[in-house]
């Protein structure tokens, strides 16, 4: 089995003009498709994201550290939230994803995990 990242891409602003009832319907939806995921044995972790705006970024210049506010890409839509999941292949992952996208109402971008270097390559 390999580890995949399942993010959750939306807009801020789509979520501000969203109807509280299909909000509360998004998460019950969500709530189903997380419990099918544990039930299968593919749930690894999970978790949403507060708005973009709320991202500080970190980064390292020649030993000196630099702290901004985020988000770090400007950008419209942003990553509001993922998965990681064991699938046993990258079809059976695009089959999950297309669930994700269907319990969430937006699109959901796949990504494998690179494997473990060899013991020997470190």
């Amino acid at each position: 089995m390999s580890q995949y990242l399942l993010s959750v891409h939306g807009n801020d602003e789509i979520y501000a003009a969203m109807d509280p009832d299909l909000m509360q319907t998004t998460y019950e939806q969500v709530n189903v498709f997380n419990a099918e995921l544990q039930a299968k044995g593919s749930w690894v972790f999970a978790g949403g994201l507060h708005s973009a705006t709320t991202a500080t970024v970190v980064s390292v210049r020649d030993g000196e550290t630099l702290v901004t506010d985020g988000p770090y890409l400007e950008s419209k839509e942003h990553i509001g939230g993922f998965w990681i999941i064991e699938a046993e292949d990258l079809d059976a992952a695009l089959a999950w994803a297309a669930k994700g996208s269907t319990a969430c109402g937006g699109p959901v971008e796949v990504r494998p995990f690179q494997g473990e270097p060899a013991a020997d390559d470190a």
